[in-house]
């Protein structure tokens, strides 16, 4: 697989319009459940934040409201896929992932449910609600399990195509979705297929990939490097398993390395499913931009990013580290 095969064209300098990824997510169920009776929705009683609440005003009869229990949320999805529907379940990435690992594990992953949990609220970008709410390791533990692919679009626009991609696929899905609002960046005219990185920008001094609400600021941090005469490629890994292998192994042979980014812990997500790939495949240096084996914090999500090294300056500044070493 490869970037060149998704590749947009240049944006305009015009500041973006933003729209949060779980808004995107809300829209498309609404828009799918009227082309597909098949679909479902099941939600652990945050269906307001989550966004799944206009496909249940839609279709009240397709929608279930399973309470705080994201356990029994998860076993009856599978259940239910396993009539033949398809079920996406939703809650906070917190909840989704973490509280519920053991059944998303024995009753989606190990006998391939169609179930795909949307998770919101993931990331630092959750913002005020804390180290409690702020889901780092999502990422990881998704990406662990056998036949679950796991995905991180990076705009509303893309979201929408990543809600339909997963929805036309049989078996388990992950999205990882924001609460906060992000620039909608992505061309109209891309088109996301699971796998396939897209490539942003060209360039043949170093390579920046981001995931999911990052992807922008390694974008923004493009433009700083340009102005200096440094040409980065810029890569939207938006799906992290599986793995767009060939992109990254274009980008080790013909950069001088990688830098990662992601509001995610740097061991297991992006960034260590990046170095599995350089390591075993054609070795180069890799600069992991994410948390540093510790929590997050409450503030405002742009400033969390900040905060933790996560926006365009610091990327910038990780990409001059990398190539002082080359």
């Amino acid at each position: 697989m490869s970037a060149n095969v998704n590749t947009p064209t240049p944006q305009s300098s015009a500041k973006p319009a933003a729209e949060a990824t779980r808004d995107a997510y809300g829209r498309s169920l609404v828009e799918l459940g009227a082309e597909r009776p098949d679909i479902v929705v099941l939600d652990a009683d945050l269906s307001g934040s989550t966004k799944t609440n206009g496909f249940a005003k839609a279709y009240p009869g397709r929608f279930f409201n399973i309470g705080v229990a994201e356990a029994n949320m998860t076993g009856i999805a599978a259940g239910l896929s396993f009539s033949g529907l398809t079920v996406f379940c939703s809650s906070f990435a917190m909840f989704a992932s973490g509280k519920a690992y053991e059944q998303v594990r024995q009753e989606v992953a190990l006998p391939n449910a169609n179930v795909k949990i949307c998770a919101t609220h993931a990331g630092l970008t959750v913002g005020e609600d804390g180290a409690s709410h702020q889901m780092l390791e999502d990422l990881a533990l998704m990406r662990v399990l056998p036949n679950m692919r796991v995905f991180a679009p990076a705009d509303g626009r893309e979201t929408e195509q990543v809600i339909r991609a997963v929805a036309a696929s049989k078996g388990p899905a992950y999205v990882r979705l924001s609460r906060m609002k992000t620039p909608l960046f992505i061309p109209a005219e891309s088109r996301f297929a699971i796998g396939v990185a897209t490539r942003l920008r060209e360039g043949d001094s170093l390579t920046l990939i981001g995931t999911g609400v990052t992807t922008w600021h390694a974008l923004q941090a493009a433009t700083l490097l340009a102005a200096e005469g440094i040409e980065a490629r810029v890569l939207n890994m938006s799906t992290i398993k599986p793995l767009d292998e060939g992109a990254v192994l274009a980008a080790a042979e013909e950069t001088a390395g990688i830098v990662t980014v992601e509001e995610h812990q740097r061991a297991g997500g992006l960034g260590g499913a990046v170095a599995e790939v350089v390591t075993s495949g054609r070795p180069c240096p890799v600069v992991r931009l994410g948390m540093r084996d510790r929590f997050g914090e409450s503030g405002d999500g742009l400033e969390l990013l900040e905060r933790f090294g996560l926006t365009a300056a610091h990327i910038a500044k990780a990409a001059h580290g990398l190539l002082a070493q080359t």
